[in-house]
């Protein structure tokens, strides 16, 4: 079951964060500012009465643009199609905030989760030289038509959602854009996370 995320969440939500990115984890602190903020949304994914994943996105409402700031699954539950669900209830959320193109950044050195954005309509629109450390990594900028997503998304079954599963991928945090949030643009992370709340300078993350 996919939910949206509370304050009470916190505790579990940061044990997956400092197990998914153990080298640019989020504090406490960020993170509730997060959960807390007015201008992004997220979810959790329970199973068996634990949260098994979360993912946030930051679309203030009314804004032209959204971004997926964040995408985890624990490793026991991966390899189910649980990425790409708690991926869909984001742009869900976009869609019901009136956003019209979502952004995301993902590791070039991931191409699982490249294949699991491209198979949603995500492309490729630019390039972060050297922009995760520190392991020296380009993020690869993807952008998706909302509008487009809606008309023609389809399920995704047997071996193609098979691949697509078990990515990491994180949006960095230092570069939420400005427009859409109304708020400093130098904040992006690394794996699936972009925020316009916690002043961080990590890369985006994301286990899918």
């Amino acid at each position: 079951m996919i939910r949206p995320a509370t304050i009470e969440d916190l505790p579990a939500i940061m044990a997956l964060e400092r197990a998914s990115f153990p080298t640019d984890a989020w504090s406490d602190a960020m993170m509730r500012e997060e959960l807390a903020s007015p201008h992004g949304h997220y979810v959790v994914l329970e199973q068996a009465g634990r949260v098994a994943g979360y993912a946030g996105l930051r679309a203030p409402q009314g804004a032209a643009d959204g971004d997926v700031q964040t995408i985890a699954v624990a490793a026991d539950a991966r390899g189910r199609g649980s990425g790409r669900a708690l991926l869909r209830a984001l742009l869900d959320a976009a869609k019901d905030r009136g956003v019209r193109e979502v952004f995301l950044d993902v590791r070039d050195d991931n191409p699982v989760a490249q294949q699991l954005y491209r198979s949603e309509g995500f492309t490729e629109v630019g390039r972060r030289p050297r922009y995760y450390q520190p392991d020296d990594v380009d993020a690869v900028v993807m952008q998706l038509d909302l509008a487009g997503w809606a008309t023609q998304e389809q399920p995704t079954t047997g071996a193609q959602e098979q691949a697509v599963q078990d990515a990491v991928a994180r949006t960095p945090q230092n570069r939420t854009n400005s427009a859409a949030s109304g708020e400093n643009p130098a904040k992006f992370a690394q794996g699936c996370e972009i925020g316009a709340g916690p002043a961080a300078t990590t890369a985006g993350k994301g286990w899918c």
